[in-house]
């Protein structure tokens, strides 16, 4: 599995550019095959079928008013904020503009193109109408006069036109709608006026009814007037929507204004009509609605956000027959929305398009290729059975364009972190995306039901379940994601659905020693972990420290909701493990800053920029918990003096100890079900004091999850920057880890044989070895304690640490251990038939030779360091002006690479040489 390759993203982007002219070229499509969507920007984005989408861009910056299709010949007509109209040619490879026009003296304010015709009708701010041939892409020289038109209708202007169409009977007729209310039936052959229509309230939008004979109006006071064509004296009918009928039979308190409104008749019952606005002024902070009317029945659809523009979709594009209308598609500020007219209740499609333009902000992507073939079809099968209440059955009514298959011969998947706290697998094979399966991290924790329970926004203002980093090892399927609010949680995939209690808890506080401000006396000296030192529970002491009580103010508190309790999983990713950093002394908790997963070892590391942690998720424990200033050894060279002058806080007030009697009085005590069978506790042995304790217990026969509070002590003087960018000042005071890597090599230079280990990578360009000693598999692993020691630092590079890898003898990458995946609800007999370890590297017969090459890259440098004798065999700036962003060690023409992307937007790549 190779977690990144450069030359795959490249080819994506190749593939999109050039196949998408493919994706938007119609065969035979009907009025509604595509969609064409723009709100005051200057790109077009086109949609089709399922996978069908692409854009396109103007090259100057106004806003886009207005687009027409010329339906069944692959062409479009854009009008501009700048008074300029282009004919867009969506039939060759790359769509293009054909003809441009620009008006100079008149803005240009409303276009209509006629179905089948080669005549656009263009309406201006003077109330003037110009005519441009399509073919051609010039003007006719016939125009359309305001006053001819209006003659001694009226005496002022009638402004800007807001409105044309041609009658549906005869293409001969347009229909000309000025603001003021003034209506006109032009007749384009004798150049004069038939008929003009006068109404006391300015106008919106008009539709026509398919047989020519009426058309309705939309005015500014939310009355619609329905007229007949041949009687312009009065309206034939007068109605208000929304309007509060008075009982004395006065004329209806106005409402807002209808913006626009669609008339569309169907052959078998009584016609649509369908209208944006309208609403009585009372109805104060109410969201804005779409109104469906049909028959005696009318029905308003809220939107989440404020409606741009809609759509009606109809069964033919020919205006003298029965519309027999089927969708509406609703174009809101930060939405698409497409609405069902033939079910009950209006329910809406389910959109195909990947990356819609609602969608919650993306906070982490990452992406995966050469994954196991059968990834997709799970993650698939798991995702198509989600509940998706209240949506259509009906296929995607939007069905224009072709697209072919992806020339890929490997699976790819992309995986996307969102502001919401959702996350989303990815098909990536193909030349579209293709979701495979939604997991909502948020279901974990209990929403604010009110005022008063309202996340703590110490941390993040807002979006407290986004999603910070995550780590998926696609063998075993283990995923691990962290959060802004400081907290990690560990899923497994299952394809069967369990119900889970809370009744395994964990609350840890630590307490690193006064190394901050150094006793005067000298005689306090930090003990430091040997290599043989192990921070099991079997070794450790029992807390002596008073408890504080959970609710104090100095005390520990969540920085998001409590859990749920009981948590119903269906099948896909379901809870395994939840860890939450708590808040110190009044102090909330360092965000999460690196992250990894290790299914082969059972075990789960993170990091900030107080230090990092390593949990055991198969045994529910804390391993290991260290500032970054206690990695290095004492003699490191290295070693970073600690910069706080302050002194320590004192402990009493520091340390919170649960147990059986103080655990009611903790706010999560109440979402606790069942007895708990036993109550541990134990402290760690390194430099700190870390107090932890365990109460564990079944809930129908199954283990329960595991919730972990974390409490890490640092040095909280530095002010913590809540945005993306760094301060060189931070940067330069406070060293947070930054990249871990599990390998199995030689953790230290006296080492003969390869033993799991953990690379750690800080901030400042430091890359520590972590020796890891795992129990033997099976019972013995989930009974006996993990060893876990500190090595010192290994190298120092110039940056923070962006990634590691590790190489043999030979030059070939050798990437982490894994577990293939079982099912965890399966039988026992399925369980060990699925689950199979992947073998560990070989043991070293040469004790004497360097077998193994540590790759190492930074924001400004790349290293290669030998192992076991942590000699450094290469050393290369990768740039001095910029630093780099993100790195991976991939694979290029068989060779490994270091491909780098720099702040500069440069994508550059260091190949490895192996003599």
């Amino acid at each position: 599995m190779k977690k990144f390759n450069i030359r795959k993203v490249l080819d994506g982007l190749t593939a999109a550019s050039s196949s998408s002219s493919a994706n938007a070229q119609p065969g035979t499509p009907r009025e509604n095959d595509q969609l064409s969507l723009s709100y005051f920007c200057i790109t077009l984005y086109y949609f089709g079928r399922a996978g069908v989408e692409c854009y396109c861009q103007h090259e100057s910056n106004a806003a886009v008013i207005q687009l027409q299709f010329l339906i069944n010949e692959g062409a479009l007509v854009s009008a501009l904020a700048d008074d300029s109209i282009h004919l867009w040619n969506l039939r060759q490879k790359i769509p293009a503009i054909l003809h441009s026009l620009k008006f100079n003296r008149e803005r240009i304010t409303y276009c209509h193109l006629p179905f089948q015709s080669k005549w656009l009708y263009i309406g201006t701010e003077r109330g003037n109408i110009h005519i441009v041939n399509v073919e051609s892409f010039t003007l006719s020289g016939y125009v359309i006069m305001w006053n001819k038109a209006i003659e001694l209708s009226t005496k002022t202007h009638p402004g800007p036109v807001v409105h044309i169409s041609d009658n549906p009977m005869d293409e001969g007729k347009l229909l000309i709608g000025f603001e003021s209310g003034i209506v006109v039936l032009w007749d384009l052959k004798c150049k004069k006026a038939d008929y003009r229509y006068n109404y006391d309230e300015a106008i919106h939008s008009v539709a026509w009814h398919h047989e020519g004979k009426q058309f309705v109006c939309s005015h500014s006071d939310g009355t619609l007037t329905t007229w007949n064509v041949r009687t312009p004296a009065k309206p034939a009918q007068i109605i208000t929507p929304h309007g509060k009928q008075p009982k004395d039979g006065k004329k209806p308190e106005p409402c807002k204004p209808i913006l626009k409104v669609e008339y569309k008749t169907t052959r078998a019952g009584d016609p649509f009509m369908v209208l944006s606005g309208g609403l009585s002024y009372d109805t104060v902070g109410r969201r804005a609605c779409l109104t469906v009317m049909h028959g005696k029945s009318t029905a308003v659809l809220e939107m989440d956000y404020p409606i741009v523009d809609f759509l009606t979709l109809c069964e033919t594009p020919y205006p003298n027959d029965f519309q027999e209308p089927y969708a509406v598609v609703v174009l809101l500020e930060k939405d698409l929305v497409v609405i069902d007219l033939g079910q009950i209740g209006y329910p809406i499609f389910e959109s195909p398009y990947p990356l819609t333009i609602h969608e919650s902000p993306v906070t982490c992507c990452e992406y995966f290729a050469d994954c196991p073939a059968e990834v997709i079809p799970a993650l698939y099968s798991v995702g198509c059975r989600q509940k998706r209440q209240g949506y259509s059955k009906k296929e995607w009514p939007i069905s224009g364009g072709n697209w072919g298959q992806g020339t890929q011969t490997y699976p790819e998947i992309i995986i996307t972190g969102h502001a919401d706290g959702s996350i989303k697998f990815w098909d990536a094979s193909a030349l579209m995306l293709q979701v495979l399966y939604k997991l909502k991290t948020a279901k974990v924790f209990e929403r604010a039901r009110g005022k008063e329970e309202k996340p703590n926004t110490d941390i993040v203002d807002e979006d407290p379940f986004a999603i910070q980093t995550l780590s998926w090892c696609p063998e075993s399927r283990m995923l691990c994601v962290a959060g802004v609010s400081a907290h990690v949680i560990v899923y497994r995939f299952s394809k069967q659905e369990i119900t889970t209690e809370v009744l395994l808890e964990v609350r840890m506080q630590s307490e690193f020693s006064d190394v901050d401000s150094p006793d005067p006396g000298g005689e306090q000296t930090p003990t430091l972990p040997t290599p043989g030192a192990s921070s099991s529970p079997q070794e450790s002491e029992l807390p002596t420290q008073p408890s504080t009580g959970s609710n104090s103010s100095d005390g520990p508190r969540d920085n998001i909701p409590c859990l749920h309790s009981p948590l119903k999983q269906s099948p896909g990713y379901q809870v395994e493990l939840v860890i939450q950093l708590v808040w110190v002394s009044g102090e909330p908790p360092q965000q999460i800053t690196s992250l990894a997963i290790n299914s082969s070892y059972g075990l789960v590391v993170f990091g900030n920029s107080n230090g990092l942690a390593v949990v055991d998720y198969l045994q529910k424990t804390l391993l290991f918990h260290m500032g970054t200033s206690e990695l290095y050894s004492p003699s490191d060279p290295f070693q970073r003096q600690p910069r706080s002058p302050r002194k320590a806080k004192p402990s009493g007030g520091e340390l919170h100890s649960t147990s059986s009697t103080t655990l009611a009085a903790d706010p999560l005590s109440s979402y606790i079900n069942g007895p708990c069978t036993h109550l541990t506790s134990f402290t760690s042995t390194t430099s700190h004091r870390c107090s932890i304790e365990v109460s564990t217990g079944k809930f129908g026969g199954q283990d329960q999850q595991l919730f972990i509070f974390l409490e890490i002590f640092g040095d909280n003087s530095f002010t913590r920057s809540r945005s993306s960018s760094v301060t060189s000042i931070d940067r330069e005071s406070r060293e947070a880890i930054s990249s871990f890597y599990y390998c199995e090599s030689f953790p230290r230079k006296t080492d003969s044989l390869v033993s799991p280990c953990l690379l750690v990578g800080t901030t400042h360009g430091s890359v520590m070895m972590v020796a890891l000693n795992l129990p033997p598999a099976g019972d013995q692993r989930l009974q006996q304690p993990v060893g876990i020691a500190s090595c010192g630092t290994l190298v120092k590079l110039k940056g923070g640490i962006l990634t590691m890898s590790l190489l043999d003898a030979t030059g070939t990458l050798l990437p982490p251990s894994f577990e293939q995946w079982y099912d965890p609800n399966a039988s026992d007999e399925e369980k060990e038939k699925g689950r199979k370890r992947r073998p560990a590297s070989p043991p070293s017969s040469q004790e004497s030779q360097d077998t193994h090459f540590a790759i190492l890259c930074s924001e400004k440098q790349a290293k290669v360091v030998a192992l076991p004798s942590q000699t450094r065999i290469y050393k290369h700036s990768i740039t001095e002006t910029s630093f780099v962003l993100r790195a991976d060690v991939v694979q290029m023409a068989g060779a490994n690479c270091i491909a780098c992307f720099c702040a500069n937007g440069h994508i550059m790549t260091l190949r490895y040489h192996h003599y």
